[in-house]
């Protein structure tokens, strides 16, 4: 049909125009700009929605099996007058509210779902004994609901019931059940927070006593048992050290402690009341009767500078927020006198009375049987002083046992500080039957047995000194029992200097003072036992005190160095990361890989640390989650739930590296299958105080073993190709202030590199970890995340530690400046960096700043190739920005399309309108 010419033309709609301006452009302009600008944050939903959990996925039999079998071994039998073991099928009547608050484990990093843990009864009832159920009903009745604290804190009150709560026919049934009590102690420790040394405000207990002392009610409770039953036996389910004397009260029959046993640890209790294991677990700590005793006890706690403040940008936790806070600080006074260094020591010295001071020494530990051990040789030629001891089992029940070899150092009163014994190595024996014997072997290096001298008595600036003298290489029972000895003679001095005998033969370069500021820069006075009544503290540090000029220039010293150097070349030479499998760390493929990597990946990598480490797309690596924790795989932001196994310290107590090493294998296997390719983990910081907080993640009051316990699980982790990180470097000894980025930590450096840096040596040069974690705490004034003394001069260069050094979580304190950071040798922020800014134009605008990019991505991507945990978490962000991208060409595609039709209306319509002018 032909057109009508006179038929009106009408304009083009208008307000469809304008819908499409108002609504569709701007979506499609947000959407463009929010795919480039959160482009890394895709990455995000690995942890928040698209990694699946596959908690109920994993085979869970290991590592609930190897939980109980490390509880077996790490079980501490403490008394026993005969009441143990009980007969096959006892009847027992277990006290207590522990019984419904029984402690598992910790909060914070090392917590985990404790619903699908076996519980103590249950642990009981596994093994044959037979509980009285009436009793147990009522407690789980009446027992007080715990306080929810979070994910950081700890309920501090103490819930006891008292004696006259209990219904008359409760007591009278449980006396006609059995004549055997079991009495149930517990104690809660955890992250943030240090255990009270002053009840006032809590419930349950009295301001005149600590946590760790019994309350009156469980005092009326023991009593009521001991008046009441033939046989009364103690659970101690404590991580930290208690004030035990009571156990020594007549009618306390027997003891046990268990620490904390995991899921399935309670199994192994079971076991070891009914004699189907034979304890062999030895203590990790010393056990004075009063905890006052310790050096350290008066210097622990929370301490402020009044005239330096800080700004705490964080989001909080056990934190404070805000601006004008102070600063705070902690004095490790003690020097090198932690634990059974200082009780020996003082013994020896006379200043106290060993016996009357110390109920349990550091090591002890007792069995069903008995054992007889001695020196069947001894050898200390050359540089390595070796034992073999004949251990035999003398009794009529199969068990375990454990050879200690201490060290007896030649000391002169006003030189090197020396502690009287020193542990230098140990050995877990086999099973042995009835009458069996087996030797063991251990051996340690001469400069092993060294002492640092930080004051300069023999060797200007520092060294490791082996003084001439008698050297006394003891076999103990514990660390104060000796049952047999060595001796050789070192003639001269050996100082482990350039200057005289050169370095260790462990070290890379020389150790020299590297914390002088540390070291003196509070101008303490140690304990020394050349004068222990003019040194030993006697009452509490000062609370508040004013901070020294120089302390408060490193305090508030901001600036950033950037001295003036060729910027970075980038090119593409087609390398990916795997292709630097098997490659050393100074190959020089590695520079080429580096030049392909832009400065904006580098600092998405460096930034973005929190519970992972991201995709590099120009090199083909993948996203990575980190997980915490040091008692099980446990993903605090996301949906990654694991095993929860022993507290660290009962790892300990096993005093057994081959199952430290097994076991770091299941967990490492754990850790990768639910998804995750590192972990922040083990944790082995030192038992300074039995009130910190998280002593049940670390190991010890001793550097050595803590460092043999974990330099093995390291090996067991990484073997199963997960990375570790090990934390938290260091002297992040209590949890007071410790995430407040004001906590100057001031202590000498023997007592830093023999004791709180021994672990984390042993950990590297031994373990061959990959990772480090970097701790809330400062080192003298500095941060630690800041310390080039301590992340570059000592880990790296000293020890050789090739991989990647992880801050803390900073997203709940401002604990350190990342510009600097990653100058002192801090490559990952365990943040969210481009949300919470990490970087400034101080790194990403600068050419040095572009080169402490890349030697910190190096390090991160080495980690990743070196333990092959490449791209371990399934989600690749890259192709979701991509499928963004080509969504936002639908709309504009459409929008192009209408403007093109709209067009060519418009052109017709005006031809029209000059048509019909016409």
């Amino acid at each position: 049909m032909a057109k009508d010419p006179d038929k009106k033309v009408r304009r083009p709609n208008r307000p469809l125009l304008w819908i499409l301006w108002i609504l569709v452009i701007p979506f499609i302009v947000v959407l463009a700009l929010g795919t480039t600008i959160a482009r890394p944050y895709f990455a995000l939903l690995n942890e928040f929605i698209v990694q699946p959990n596959l908690s109920t996925e994993v085979n869970r039999a290991e590592p609930r099996a190897m939980t109980e079998e490390v509880e077996s071994e790490a079980i501490v039998l403490l008394e026993n007058d005969g009441a143990l073991p009980l007969a096959p099928g006892a009847k027992v009547n277990v006290f207590g509210v522990g019984i419904e608050q029984f402690t598992y484990g910790g909060t914070g990093s090392g917590a985990a779902d404790e619903s699908v843990n076996t519980s103590l009864m249950n642990g009981l009832r596994n093994a044959g004994l037979v509980v009285n159920e009436d009793l147990a009903s009522w407690y789980k009745e009446n027992t007080p609901e715990k306080q929810e604290m979070g994910l950081v804190g700890t309920d501090w009150n103490l819930y006891e019931i008292p004696q006259s709560a209990y219904p008359a026919d409760l007591l009278a049934g449980a006396q006609g059940f059995s004549d055997t009590a079991i009495v149930v102690i517990t104690r809660r420790s955890g992250e943030g927070a240090d255990l009270p040394q002053s009840m006032e405000g809590y419930t349950g207990s009295t301001a005149d006593r600590h946590y760790l002392e019994l309350t009156p009610d469980e005092e009326d409770l023991l009593a009521m048992a001991k008046a009441d039953y033939e046989s009364v036996i103690v659970i101690i389910n404590s991580a930290n050290a208690m004030e035990l004397g009571f156990l020594e009260d007549e009618g306390i029959d027997a003891a046990i402690w268990v620490g904390t046993p995991g899921s399935t640890g309670t199994n192994a209790i079971g076991n070891v009341l009914t004699g189907a294991v034979n304890p062999s677990g030895h203590l990790v700590d010393t056990y004075p009767y009063e905890v006052e005793s310790a050096p350290s006890y008066f210097a622990v706690g929370a301490f402020d500078y009044t005239n330096v403040t800080y700004a705490n940008a964080g989001l909080g936790g056990s934190s404070e927020v805000g601006e004008g806070l102070p600063y705070h600080y902690v004095e490790y006074i003690e020097g090198i006198y932690v634990g059974y260094r200082y009780y020996e020591t003082a013994a020896a010295d006379g200043f106290i009375d060993y016996d009357a001071t110390v109920q349990y020494p550091f090591g002890y530990g007792m069995s069903y049987t008995t054992f007889e051990k001695a020196i069947e040789s001894f050898s200390a030629e050359g540089d390595t002083v070796t034992v073999t001891v004949r251990v035999a089992n003398t009794g009529d029940v199969a068990g375990k046992d454990v050879a200690q070899i201490y060290v007896n150092a030649p000391y002169t009163a006003g030189g090197i500080e020396k502690a009287e014994v020193v542990l230098v190595g140990f050995a877990k024996t086999k099973l042995l039957e009835p009458g069996e014997s087996t030797t063991v072997e251990i051996a340690f290096a001469k400069e092993d047995m060294a002492s640092y001298d930080y004051s300069g008595i023999k060797a200007e600036g520092g060294a490791y000194v082996l003084e001439a003298g008698a050297y006394e290489v003891r076999l103990q029972d514990n660390s104060h029992d000796m049952l047999d000895s060595r001796a050789f003679t070192v003639a001269d001095d050996v100082i482990y200097n350039d200057a005289n005998d050169g370095k260790r033969e462990s070290d890379l370069i020389t150790a020299v003072n590297r914390f002088d500021d540390m070291s003196f820069g509070a101008g303490l006075a140690y304990v020394s036992r050349a004068d222990w009544a003019g040194t030993m503290p006697t009452a509490r540090r000062a609370s508040t005190i004013e901070a020294t000029p120089e302390q408060i220039a490193i305090l508030t010293d901001a600036s950033v160095d950037n001295p003036e150097v060729e910027d970075i070349v980038v090119a593409n030479h087609g390398l990916k990361l795997s292709d630097m499998a098997g490659l050393d760390y100074d190959d020089p493929q590695w520079d080429l890989l580096l030049e392909q990597i832009p400065v904006n990946e580098m600092a998405f990598l460096t930034t973005m640390g929190g519970w992972m480490n991201t995709a590099v797309p120009s090199v083909g690596k993948g996203h990575v989650i980190d997980t915490d924790g040091p008692n099980g795989p446990n993903l605090p932001i996301g949906n990654l739930g694991g095993n929860q196994y022993t507290g660290q310290s009962m790892l300990g107590a096993t005093w057994n590296t081959e199952l430290a090493y097994r076991m770091g294998i299941v967990f490492g296997t754990e850790t990768r299958t639910i998804g995750a390719g590192g972990i922040y983990a083990p944790a082995c910081n030192i038992h300074r105080s039995p009130f910190a907080g998280r002593n049940y993640e670390y190991v010890s009051e001793d550097g050595f073993i803590s460092g043999a316990i974990v330099e093995a699980e390291v090996r067991g982790i990484q073997s199963a190709g997960v990375h570790v990180y090990i934390k938290h470097f260091a002297l992040n000894d209590q949890e007071t202030n410790r995430d407040n980025g004001g906590l100057a930590t001031w202590a000498n450096e023997q007592a830093m590199r023999e004791i709180y840096l021994r672990p984390f040596e042993m950990g590297v040069k031994q373990g061959g970890a990959l990772g480090i974690m970097s701790s809330f705490n400062r080192i003298g004034a500095v941060p630690a995340a800041e310390s080039h003394a301590l992340l570059t001069e000592v880990l790296r260069n000293e020890w050789g530690f090739r991989g990647a050094v992880v801050t803390d979580c900073v997203m709940a304190a401002t604990t350190c400046d990342f510009d600097r950071a990653i100058r002192a040798g801090n490559d990952l922020e365990l943040s969210f960096g481009q949300i919470l800014p990490g970087l400034d134009d101080s790194t990403l605008k600068t050419n040095y700043g572009h080169h402490m990019l890349r030697q910190a991505t190096k390090n991160i991507l080495y980690t990743a190739v070196q333990s092959g945990s490449n791209g371990v978490a399934s989600f690749d962000p890259y192709p979701v920005q991509l499928a963004l991208y080509a969504a936002c060409l639908v709309p504009i595609a459409l929008f192009a399309r209408y403007l093109f039709r709209r067009h060519k209306k418009l052109k017709a319509w005006k031809a029209r309108q000059v048509e019909t002018a016409v």
